[in-house]
């Protein structure tokens, strides 16, 4: 019996580093019937593949709260998005009243200390009950400040690991006891290695510590801005057309066939088709185009966009998470969620990051106090020194805030990465293939010339006959038709009524309008119809057929009157598209079922070199696994349809345009919402300016902890040249290093939200 998996998204609270993550997988991962577990630290997301028939929702909901951890209960989609908002905007006013009650007791307690080891105050600041004043302003930020990793060391050492709360609780709390053993004894008139105290130390460990994650919470934040906003373009409200009238609902109750009033200004509350009026709509937060899209009777809106300039009415098609926003929301979150595999090496390390520090710790104070003269309470603060100054949390928020800024910046463009390995795979492509047909080309005919005979003024005009052939192809559900009727419309040319219509499989259409005989189709119904003039116009029509249209012959009264070509035009960007790929090195080949004179005269006119024409789509598959075999960098194919799907799935990042089919979507790892070959282009340089800040991070969270712990275990004391603060760390210096470690590395990723990226418009 084949076991039918199913995937959900679990938002997780109260991870503090790296080490949280590999907790919670494991977690997970005990429970029978969890095949895969993977957590992102930076969106706090769990994703689970697992068989429900084994394990329940609930059953992993409570083994991760048993573990110590939180969960954020919602929905799927959007709604759990909202709860994961709310959740934040807790997380940030819980650790900034902790923050802040720090700042009240410890920054009193720092000016005493100090003023007391600088003599600036009188004798009395030696007596042994200020001890107990700078005791009584640590307490609180000893244990209720810092009650959090308190509770985290407790947990993590419960689920036999070590995280970053066990590093902070440990040192914090060897400088608080030292120095509360000290004061005990100086009370009983008893010395113990000294008489200085560190409760200064302690409390400003703890605060300083409670700011950099209160910055961290704040900038993490800051990297899912992408989902905030396109939550916002949610209305609240929707016009609902009823029998008895107009009615404002919440949009929550808007329902599948509900016909909806869209005025001016306000924006579409669901996914449907216009039904009356006409109207230009802003769709820049589907496609990050800012142009309006004009919208007539017939045409798809979509929930979130915004009315421009008519009023119109709509019948509703997708609501809730069955809508293109929600789906949106859901794809950007899955790609933020997801773990990149560059990360697997910084898991590696944070594995035994914790264990290590705390062992180089001991092996410090060990050395210090029995292999030098140093005293026990200066070997003493080394140690918190190196406990402090460590910092898992760099480690574990390289890879994930730059993976969330850098595809909330791709949304923004309309660019939706499917999960972060395909925003890193994209970073290596150096082929792309491009299919024709919807692609580089509009996907739909269109007339692109009109040959008429000489006596086509005996007709009326000489784009009289054109109309003739609309008025009879207007019956008709081809898309040659179709672009015939197009034509008539834009050159305001009125329609006929048709008696007598005849539409011939194959061949073409024919009818009469006002009295006359019109036929339009191949060369082969004008023979069938025994219509004059067959052979002279057989050259003319393979002068169309040579640049790449397809002649409809047009016959009046058993004459020919004229040619229609029609073509599937060119999109007025794939030439620049194309440009932009090549300027990056990269090989473009186009691929394309139609015939090889079509496809060489596109290609063309594209600036593609490399083409292949008359290929089916297993074909197409069969290509791309080769060029895979062949190529030293990942092979991208961009497509829109159907019968690009199988290539779409076997490409190492399979592209699909928004304008396509839901088949081509649902099999892509990129899917570009604008439609615009541009944006494959714009892809790549996200991908790649992702990548490097990724490493950059990485390179920082390694250098600094490689650089800094031994700093802070002394090494550099033997060197008297450099400033004390360097020879001897002490552990507020360290803390404070530590607070703003992580914070720099969120910092960078946000960069990606705001810098010029080649390959991107100058302001986006």
């Amino acid at each position: 019996m084949k076991t039918s998996f199913r995937e959900r998204v679990i938002s997780v609270t109260g991870m503090t580093c790296a080490n949280c993550v590999a907790t919670v997988e494991r977690t997970l991962l005990k429970l029978p019937g969890v095949e895969e577990a993977t957590v992102n630290y930076a969106s706090e997301r769990a994703t689970v593949r697992f068989d429900p028939a084994e394990v329940s929702l609930d059953q992993m909901i409570e083994r991760i709260e048993r573990a110590g951890y939180g969960v954020v209960r919602g929905q799927e989609g959007v709604e759990l998005t909202e709860a994961e908002a709310i959740t934040r905007e807790e997380e940030i006013a819980f650790q900034s009243r902790k923050f802040w009650t720090g700042v009240a007791f410890a920054g009193p307690l720092f000016v005493l200390s100090m003023f007391r080891d600088f003599g600036l105050l009188g004798s009395w600041a030696n007596d042994f009950w200020v001890n107990w004043l700078m005791f009584a302003l640590a307490t609180p930020v000893q244990f209720w400040v810092g009650w959090d990793y308190y509770v985290g060391a407790w947990k993590s050492l419960g689920n036999r690991g070590a995280n970053m709360d066990v590093l902070v609780a440990l040192g914090s709390s060897a400088a608080f006891g030292w120095s509360a053993i000290v004061t005990v004894a100086l009370t009983n008139d008893t010395e113990v290695f000294g008489t200085h105290v560190y409760f200064e130390t302690a409390a400003l460990i703890i605060t300083l510590i409670k700011l950099g994650k209160l910055l961290e919470v704040r900038a993490k934040g800051e990297t899912g801005a992408a989902i905030r906003e396109l939550l916002e373009l949610r209305p609240d409200c929707a016009n609902r057309i009823t029998e008895s009238g107009e009615e404002s609902v919440p949009v929550d109750e808007v329902c599948v066939g509900d016909i909806l009033l869209v005025r001016p200004g306000e924006r579409v509350a669901a996914d449907g088709g216009v039904i009356e009026g006409a109207t230009s709509v802003d769709e820049s937060m589907l496609t990050g185009e800012s142009l309006p899209v004009e919208k007539l009777d017939g045409a798809k809106v979509t929930g979130g966009t915004v009315n421009l300039t008519g009023a119109f009415k709509m019948r509703v098609e997708r609501v809730g998470s069955d809508s293109a926003l929600a789906q949106i929301v859901r794809m950007v979150g899955d790609a933020q969620g997801s773990r990149a595999p560059i990360q697997r090496m910084a898991d590696r390390v944070a594995s035994v990051f914790v264990p290590a520090v705390i062992v180089i710790a001991i092996v410090t104070w060990a050395v210090w106090w029995f292999g030098t003269e140093v005293d026990f309470t200066e070997s003493l603060m080394r140690f918190v020194a190196v406990l402090v100054i460590a910092c898992p949390c760099a480690l574990g928020l390289a890879t994930p805030t730059a993976v969330m800024a850098g595809t909330g910046r791709a949304a923004g463009r309309g660019i939706l990465f499917r999960n972060s390995e395909a925003l890193e795979r994209a970073r290596d492509v150096s082929v792309v293939l491009l299919d024709k047909t919807g692609t580089v080309t509009r996907g739909r005919p269109t007339v692109q010339s009109v040959i008429s005979d000489e006596r086509a003024s005996v007709l009326g005009g000489a784009y009289d006959y054109v109309r003739l052939a609309a008025s009879v192809e207007a019956l008709s559900e081809h898309p040659i038709a179709r672009a015939v009727v197009e034509e008539a419309e834009s050159r305001s040319l009125d329609i006929s009524a048709v008696e007598d219509f005849k539409a011939i499989p194959g061949q073409g259409v024919s009818g009469r309008v006002e009295h006359r005989s019109v036929a339009v189709g191949t060369s082969a119904l004008m023979t069938n119809l025994g219509v004059e003039g067959v052979m002279e116009w057989t050259s003319r029509a393979e002068e169309v057929e040579a640049v790449a249209q397809t002649p409809l012959w047009v016959a009046v009264d058993g004459r020919i009157e004229g040619l229609i070509g029609v073509a599937d035009a060119v999109k007025e960007t794939s030439a620049a598209a194309v440009a932009a790929l090549r300027s990056r090195g990269l090989r473009v080949i186009m691929l394309t079922g139609d015939r090889e004179a079509v496809a060489n005269v596109i290609a063309e006119k594209v600036g593609i070199n490399e083409v292949y024409a008359e290929v089916l789509p297993s074909e197409k598959a069969q290509m791309i696994s080769e060029l895979k075999a062949r190529s030293l960098g990942a092979v991208a194919m961009v497509g829109d349809g159907i019968n690009d799907a199988p290539a779409l799935a076997v490409a190492d990042v399979g592209m699909a345009l928004g304008t396509g089919t839901d088949v081509a979507m649902e099999t892509a790892d990129v899917v570009l919402m604008r439609g615009d070959l541009r944006t494959v282009s714009e892809a790549l340089a996200l991908s790649e300016r992702t990548l490097r800040t990724i490493e950059q991070n990485l390179f920082w969270a390694f250098f600094y902890n490689a650089s800094l712990i031994p700093v802070a275990a002394g090494a550099l004391y033997s060197f008297a040249f450099l400033p004390i603060m360097l020879r001897s760390l002490h552990p507020i210096l360290a803390a404070l290093a530590m607070a703003f470690s992580s914070i720099s590395v969120v910092a960078n990723s946000l960069r990606l939200s705001r810098v010029s990226i080649p390959g991107l418009p100058s302001g986006n």
